[in-house]
């Protein structure tokens, strides 16, 4: 069968098949429990092949069939509409050279940036022969144009219940971005940005302001801010393509300026918004205060579809920035090694209550600090902070190389110094928050922790790394104006713990690399770090106690609201207030409530 593509999804008019739609849960059995599923395919719920048409309409054609963005190196696509021919030798060279570059993949409708909650089943290959099917990624596609498009999606997966995706840049750890059989809701063309240079809205604030669609990535904004005369600065994620309006704001948001400013959710001054009734609202200080706390920091696809958000602009600075590598290069002696990341973490505490950043990976061998970041300061104000560090490498005889370098803007140092994140790979991500006190009353404990990351077992050494990020978001802002765990305002290192996934990996297999990072990779962390915490939208989701880790004391009001705001499930996305009743079943496929 041969259908018409429309970019990676396919008209939907002719090839749509299914019964009469029915809102109520679908009962299933699994490993002998009851549940109450979300419908799908191949259930008497699924809607009729009319009812999507009239979808098709409503968002003026732009409901699409998902295609994993590797079908065209594959001679068939095995999809759940039948089996189409997809092989383009032109395309399949696109998609291998590309498949790992970050921008190339957020422009797919469904695509995720890290392929392990898509289970990973059509990538690029070099044998069309190989088998392609849809895995774990949605069915349909809604590429809103408008925000009645978003509406239409909410309004259709409510009344049919479907389970719903809300995917933006696709820039995401955690697989809330896809979902089997799910009708997901693209944002990413809502790129409007609006600057003021004194906000008017309720409250005291009076500053500069940004109000910006939820499609709008991160180097995009900082690029629009720096235009500005003057030139002014939001706080946002290092990586350029995370969604400013998407996950990052509802799930906190740390970057350069947290030291300086807090989260980007402390920074967040309005909301626009469907909700999962279909009403369009805003959320801020004066209408609907308490779903505007919760959308700042109270987790991603949790309580409300966000259509542009409203944040704080800051004057921008001159910056100063610092590099420093320890890697083979340098030592192949693996005590030299950890000894030498002992003493750069040593002085972690020194270098947030500076109120500088720093971002780093450390794997094997490899110590990557880049960079150390000082906004406002010169290089040699960073010198004299770092100064100590410096003389313990030296006095340990431990070898490593650092570049020191100061710019006109912050700007001018995020595109200088800040390296590009790719895409594609096959990971589990778990990770932990140290606090200025763990590290103080424990750094040695911490490096233990860090080695069992790397190694965390016999048959596993060297497979692990670690991304660190070093901040502290309560150096300006020590009491919350968000809905962030409260212990984040004593913080020293967000680290993120990563494990990889070999491909070819059996449910058995994941199952178990699940089971080590868990309970041996994460597990180390937390004996070595008690009063730290996890962050919702780079940790793990299936650890045990994810409500206190992720949100600590706000989590009781955050539950009380998502049933407020969401009463119903409409919205899922794993480890956020009020989904502990839902699992995700059948082998990664169905999402179904608890009886």
């Amino acid at each position: 069968m041969a259908w018409p593509w429309l970019s990676l999804g396919v008209n939907l008019l002719t090839f749509l098949s299914g019964a009469e739609s029915s809102p109520t849960l679908v009962d299933r059995t699994w490993n002998g429990a009851k549940y109450g599923c979300k419908c799908y395919m191949g259930d008497e719920c699924w809607p009729s092949d009319s009812s999507w048409a009239e979808l098709n309409s409503t968002v003026d054609g732009n409901l699409v069939v998902n295609i994993p963005p590797g079908a065209s190196c594959h001679n068939t696509f095995e999809g759940p509409l039948g089996n189409i021919s997809t092989y383009d030798a032109a395309e399949c060279a696109d998609a291998t050279a590309m498949f790992f570059d970050e921008s190339w993949t957020v422009e797919k409708p469904g695509a995720a940036l890290w392929t392990y909650f898509t289970n990973d089943t059509c990538r690029p290959t070099n044998d069309p022969t190989a088998p392609c099917t849809l895995g774990y990624y949605g069915v349909y596609v809604i590429v809103a144009q408008t925000r009645d498009h978003i509406k239409a999606g909410v309004d259709f997966a409510r009344e049919n219940n479907l389970r719903l995706i809300i995917r933006n840049s696709g820039h995401d750890f955690i697989g809330r971005s896809t979902g089997w059989g799910s009708l997901v809701i693209n944002t990413h063309s809502f790129q409007d940005v609006e600057f003021t240079t004194k906000y008017r809205g309720p409250g005291r604030y009076r500053g500069g302001a940004v109000t910006m669609g939820a499609g709008v990535q991160g180097r995009m904004l900082l690029t629009r801010a720096n235009a500005q005369k003057p030139p002014v600065t939001v706080i946002t994620g290092e990586c350029p393509t995370v969604g400013v309006a998407g996950g990052l704001v509802q799930g906190g948001g740390h970057g350069p300026l947290t030291p300086t400013y807090g989260f980007v959710a402390d920074s967040a001054l309005s909301f626009d918004v469907v909700t999962t009734d279909g009403k369009y609202l805003t959320a801020n200080a004066a209408e609907n205060p308490d779903l505007f706390w919760a959308l700042k920091g109270g987790g991603p696809s949790a309580f409300a579809v966000v259509l542009s958000v409203t944040l704080k602009t800051f004057p921008e600075q001159k910056s100063a920035g610092v590099i420093i590598n320890i890697n083979s290069t340098h030592t192949t002696d693996t005590d030299v090694f950890w000894d030498g990341v002992k003493s750069f973490h040593k002085y972690s505490n020194r270098i947030v209550q500076s109120g500088l950043y720093t971002y780093f990976e450390l794997m094997s061998l490899r110590l990557h600090v880049r960079p150390i970041v000082g906004v406002g300061k010169t290089s040699a104000e960073m010198e004299a902070i770092l100064q100590p560090m410096f003389d313990e490498l030296k006095a340990k005889s431990i070898p490593y190389d650092t570049v020191s370098k100061e710019y006109d803007t912050l700007f001018d140092l995020y595109t200088d110094l800040f390296e590009d994140e790719g895409a594609g790979t096959s990971a589990l991500t778990g990770g932990w928050m140290f606090s200025q006190a763990d590290v103080e009353e424990n750094n040695d404990g911490i490096i233990e922790a860090f080695k069992t990351v790397v190694s965390p077992r016999d048959d596993m050494q060297d497979q692990g790394f670690i991304i660190g990020h070093l901040w502290d978001a309560g150096h300006n802002m020590p009491v919350s104006n968000s809905a962030t765990n409260p212990r984040f305002r004593k913080s020293t290192n967000f680290a993120i713990v990563a494990l990889p996934i070999p491909d070819g990996s059996t449910w058995a297999q994941k199952e178990e690399r699940q089971d080590v990072l868990t309970n041996i990779q994460d597990a180390a962390m937390k004996k070595a770090g008690p009063k730290g915490c996890a962050y919702v939208n780079e940790g793990d989701p299936y650890q045990p106690n994810w409500q206190d880790h992720f949100w600590g004391s706000e989590y009781p009001t955050l539950l009380k609201t998502r049933k407020k705001w969401d009463p119903h499930g409409i919205l899922y996305s794993v480890a956020t207030p009020g989904t502990e009743d839902w699992e995700v079943i059948e082998y990664g496929t169905r999402l179904c409530r608890k009886y």
